[in-house]
């Protein structure tokens, strides 16, 4: 793919997401896109062949664009603890974010029958990051930061809690300080004050 072709796909997918920020998945067309983007129909089938394909490819890049930042964030004298915060911060700023969020067009999408038998990359990223912070945990208890008897459990109820607050936040909303009691709640069991 040359120059031109990559960066009409990056524009494309850019655009998409914002359609899908703002219409969620299920009521996201092609034309929808082709629309946002202001090219030809043929023009997006070049590229992809329908808004579950698209939806994917924008899935795949709001992770790795994810990674990328918390990755650069992380300094090399970082304890433990200190990459834990940074984590829990990143997740507070998505959880508070009202818009152009992607959250209700990622529910919709797995909650569709079709899609829960298919490779599901919401799975994928909840385990990856339950395997992070139980890394995480275990690197603090060896240090002394924190003290766990169950790592791998408790990595899991991070997780959970983060994920219901993603859900509340998005269907009746959720205050800055529900978000701090919450995760203070969680770093309480690991022995942080």
């Amino acid at each position: 793919m040359g120059e031109k072709s990559i960066q009409k796909k990056q524009y494309i997918l850019e655009t998409a997401r914002k359609v899908f920020a703002e219409k969620g998945f299920k009521r996201v067309t092609m034309k929808d896109i082709v629309e946002a983007c202001d090219i030809s129909r043929g023009g997006l089938y070049l590229y992809f062949e329908s808004t579950e394909q698209i939806f994917r490819e924008v899935l795949k890049r709001e992770s790795e664009e994810a990674d990328d930042v918390f990755g650069k964030s992380i300094s090399e004298d970082a304890t433990a603890a200190d990459i834990l915060l940074l984590f829990l911060r990143e997740q507070k700023k998505e959880i508070l974010r009202k818009r152009n969020t992607l959250t209700k067009a990622i529910y919709e999408f797995y909650f569709d029958e079709e899609n829960q038998n298919k490779e599901n990359v919401l799975k994928k990223q909840f385990d990856a990051a339950v395997r992070i912070i139980e890394k995480l945990i275990e690197t603090g208890v060896e240090s002394g930061e924190f003290v766990c008897e169950d790592c791998k459990g408790t990595a899991r109820n991070f997780m959970y809690v983060l994920e219901g607050m993603k859900i509340r936040s998005q269907t009746y909303g959720i205050r800055s300080e529900d978000v701090d009691r919450e995760i203070l709640f969680v770093l309480k069991g690991i022995g942080v004050d």
